[in-house]
């Protein structure tokens, strides 16, 4: 059987890069608490590798979108609090309370199943009531706020650990978004106030995404949650670039075969590129199935000893093409650098330009079967 170690497609993850990210963070939030979204296995980067490091650097809590992933994390002997951002089935509630995982809540019947499968597993387990500000996607109403947390109060198994928010536009610049935002703020604090005013503690307040902790310094509230800032990116690129966040993952592969063609000669499925000249092909082992997007056919740019040369005809799902010129340097086997967080590779950030997409897909699209190799 292949040894899938030995492929030269893999995903480096730069470990002192994620620090760096949450060095910036810490500037940016001061003392607060940090909860490092490390859902959808880390962005594409590794939720348990990354995990361990975001911990040994002083992360007060991780957040997963299921109880699978709190599951990995808990397998991996990560025992530090694991708050769950996405509403689970009914039949993942004992998982969720085995696991000791901390769930957003935002309703009463969910509240009800929740402490009866506490009081089952005979433990008790921390709730951060979602509040919906403007979202729509989960969450109370905040008007509700109160209610809930007064049964939360009275579930002998459940304890509110806080109370929180999130933001949609919170990375914008637009006018209407500002005020949006501006307004979701005003909404939540009001919703926390009024807990306070029925003489409950909500716990931990917390809101700010990656686009709050960088331009809304009102909404850092007790805890911050950075995503896609913590893996090098702005969540919008039009964003100010108050700090020097640095991509944590480097996406490569290498030359698997080398060939001149005569001008004219189409490549790829398609027949959609034609050698405007005699050149050199060099065949990358990567491809859509790797989670190289198709949509860079054509557009998309490798780096080989330290040149840019651009893609050449459709992306395959396990190969594509790349025009090397007329002379070439370049060697069978070298390495092709598909995206990384130095010059001149391409980032996430302008494959996501290239394809209409976000640093975010792009990141977590790298498929399970490409290695994860991580240096500190």
């Amino acid at each position: 059987m292949q040894n899938t170690d030995q492929r030269a497609t893999r995903a480096i993850i730069h470990l002192d890069n994620l620090v760096h990210n949450l060095d910036c963070i810490r500037t940016l939030a001061g003392k607060r608490k940090i909860c490092a979204a490390v859902k959808a296995d880390a962005y594409g980067h590794g939720a348990v590798n990354v995990s361990k490091k975001a911990l040994e650097w002083g992360v007060d809590f991780l957040a997963v979108a299921t109880v699978h992933e709190g599951a990995v994390l808990r397998h991996a002997g990560i025992e530090a609090p694991v708050i769950l951002f996405s509403f689970p089935l009914e039949r993942e509630i004992p998982d969720l309370v085995k696991y000791n995982l901390s769930p957003f809540v935002g309703s009463s019947s969910y509240l009800n199943s929740l402490n009866r499968e506490a009081a089952r597993q005979n433990r008790t387990i921390g709730v951060h009531l979602k509040i919906d500000t403007g979202m729509g996607r989960i969450g109370c109403l905040p008007e509700e706020a109160p209610e809930l947390s007064l049964q939360i109060r009275e579930c002998e198994c459940l304890i509110q650990e806080g109370i929180c928010t999130h933001f949609p536009v919170s990375d914008s610049t637009d006018d209407e978004d500002v005020a949006f935002t501006q307004r979701q703020i005003r909404i939540f604090r009001d919703a926390v106030e009024a807990v306070q005013a029925s003489g409950i503690d909500p716990g931990i307040v917390h809101a700010a995404n990656s686009g709050a902790i960088i331009a809304w310094p009102e909404a850092h509230f007790d805890m911050v949650r950075p995503g896609i800032c913590l893996y090098g990116y702005y969540p919008d690129s039009r964003m100010e670039k108050r700090l020097c966040f640095k991509p944590a993952m480097e996406f490569v592969s290498a030359v698997s075969f080398l060939k001149k063609v005569e001008k004219g000669t189409s490549i790829s499925y398609g027949r959609t590129w034609y050698a405007p000249q005699d050149t050199w092909i060099a065949t990358i082992s990567a491809g859509y199935g790797d989670g190289y997007n198709r949509l860079l056919s054509s557009k998309g740019r490798v780096v080989i000893r330290g040149v840019s040369y651009p893609v050449a005809g459709r992306i395959c799902m396990d190969q594509f093409m790349v025009d090397l010129g007329p002379e070439t340097d370049v060697k069978l086997y070298d390495r092709a650098v598909l995206f990384g967080p130095e010059l001149p590779a391409m980032n996430a950030e302008g494959m996501a330009e290239l394809t209409g997409s976000i640093p975010y897909e792009i990141t977590c699209n790298i498929n399970k079967r490409v290695p994860r190799e991580y240096f500190s």
